[in-house]
């Protein structure tokens, strides 16, 4: 499923987001895949999938062949769940 920059992301996505921007703010740059294939526990190829995904979809930039550039786009309180508290993947961190 495709969607536009400024359009709402799936509840997977948004943690991933929250993930990334919790990483970042914690040490002071953003993930590796393989940080954020730890944490979720996947295989490479899915977190790669789920970054090119997010990259397409407006809600990161990176800069290519650059490690850790992944930048959020999206505000950080939009990485919150639909009830408004923060996703259970970046408290546990």
């Amino acid at each position: 499923m495709s969607q536009k920059s400024g359009a709402p992301f799936t509840e997977k996505q948004g943690h991933h987001l929250a993930f990334i921007h919790t990483y970042s703010f914690m040490f002071g740059q953003p993930p590796a895949e393989k940080d954020i294939q730890r944490h979720f526990r996947v295989s490479p190829p899915s977190v790669h999938q789920m970054i090119l995904t997010l990259e397409r979809n407006g809600f990161i930039r990176r800069q290519p062949g650059v490690p850790r550039s992944i930048e959020i786009l999206v505000a950080p309180k939009t990485c919150a769940s639909s009830n408004g508290s923060v996703s259970k993947t970046s408290q546990s961190l």
